[in-house]
């Protein structure tokens, strides 16, 4: 059975898997290297569906096999993570997952003011392109450097609509936590997500502290940004221009929407999200 750790992308997943990682699939909670996030993969991915027939160069194409990927994971009988920007909803008769395939879902949101600096840089755009892209409802990312081939299909969707489509689903059990309330109180929210992933999957090994402050010691933003630094980091992506890695690991809590924008630009978020600031409690 799978248990996802959903966000919309920029949102703080990768931090997530970091820790959940470190914690879940270590003796000492220590989260070493980059290579750890790896029992923790992406869905979906062209991996999943080699076995099936489609037209790879059809956007979509694969959500009619995501029950059938799921199930196919899924017949180990072993509980297991998967990362996913996927919104969950459904695709002409697709469903993303249902109960059968799924225990639940810890998902994480973030101030979409600041998810659009981050956006903007990791996939280099100017500010106005990535908001349209935040807001566009059709939106899917895929490997864009598979030219023809959308077999990595992920179908996002809006910032919105993502998030609304996890938090107010009426299918599984979703944990909803903000990156802003993980960053002050890392420890106590880690400690929450451990309690219920060990509900969902009603294990008896209880909490072990020394594991998680092991785990969030180990993926602070700073020694994550050492650690890429020193070894670099599997998620960074490629400079068009430049031709050279852009650092995965930037601004992090720095990040501050009120120092990235002009006034002219802030007002138009604040407008623009505005019931989404007041839902989430975004000042």
């Amino acid at each position: 059975m799978i248990i996802w750790l959903a966000s919309y992308p920029k949102n703080g997943n990768t931090w997530l898997r970091s820790l959940i990682s470190a914690y879940y699939y270590t003796k000492d909670g220590l989260f070493i290297n980059d290579q750890q996030l790896n029992f923790i993969p992406q869905f979906p991915v062209k991996k999943y569906f080699e076995e099936f027939k489609y037209d790879v160069s059809v956007p979509g194409e694969t959500a009619k096999f995501w029950i059938a990927a799921q199930e196919k994971i899924n017949s180990d009988k072993t509980i297991k993570f998967l990362k996913t920007h996927n919104a969950l909803v459904k695709i002409g008769e697709n469903y993303f997952t249902n109960k059968k395939n799924t225990l639940g879902c810890i998902y994480i949101v973030r101030d979409p003011r600041n998810v659009l600096n981050s956006m903007s840089r990791h996939f280099q755009l100017d500010d106005e392109k990535a908001l349209s892209m935040m807001m566009d409802k059709n939106n899917y990312t895929y490997d864009f450097k598979k030219k023809n081939d959308f077999s990595d299909y992920q179908f996002t969707s809006s910032w919105e609509n993502n998030y609304k489509s996890w938090k107010d689903n009426k299918i599984i059990p979703v944990m909803f936590i903000k990156y802003e309330d993980l960053l002050k109180e890392t420890f106590s929210v880690f400690k929450e997500i451990i309690e219920f992933i060990n509900k969902l999957s009603n294990s008896k090994k209880g909490f072990s502290r020394e594991k998680a402050k092991n785990a969030v010691r180990t993926t602070s933003f700073e020694n994550l940004r050492k650690m890429e630094e020193s070894k670099g980091f599997s998620e960074s992506i490629i400079s068009r221009k430049e031709k050279k890695n852009i650092p995965f690991f930037h601004l992090g809590p720095k990040n501050d929407w009120k120092k990235n924008f002009d006034r002219k630009f802030s007002d138009k978020l604040n407008q623009i999200f505005q019931k989404n600031l007041i839902e989430l409690n975004y000042k």
